[in-house]
C-alpha cells in the first residue's frame, strides 16, 4: 500500500493506492494520527485503492469519528468493487461518498 498526503491549509487530502488490509491498516492509522492536528476536511482518494477489508473499514470509522469533531471527511473515486463493499457493509449510509 501507497499513501500520498497533501495538505492545503486545513484541507487534508490522502490518497490510498493498493490494498487497505489487516497488514496495511495499521500503518494508514498511525500516519493519520499525526497528521490531523487543525485539519478541518480529511479527503480520501479510493481511485487507486483496489481492496478494502474490516480492519481497512475500522480505520475510516474511527477517521470518521475524529472528522465528526473537528470538520468533514469523504470520500472520492470509490471504484466499483469498492463501493460494493461499503454497500454490503452499511459504510455508504456512514460514509459521504463524493
Amino acid at each position: 500500500m501507497t499513501i500520498t498526503k497533501n495538505q492545503d491549509g486545513g484541507t487534508l487530502n490522502v490518497m490510498v493506492e493498493g490494498r487497505l488490509d489487516t497488514n496495511t491498516a495499521p500503518q494508514l492509522e498511525e500516519d493519520l494520527k499525526s497528521s490531523l492536528d487543525g485539519v478541518t476536511e480529511l479527503v480520501f482518494d479510493f481511485s487507486k485503492l483496489e481492496y478494502i477489508s474490516s480492519a481497512g473499514l475500522r480505520v475510516l470509522l474511527s477517521n470518521q469519528k475524529v472528522m465528526n469533531k473537528q470538520g468533514s471527511m469523504k470520500v472520492t473515486n470509490v471504484g466499483s468493487e469498492i463501493m460494493e463493499i461499503f454497500d454490503v457493509t452499511g459504510f455508504s449510509d456512514i460514509l459521504t461518498i463524493a
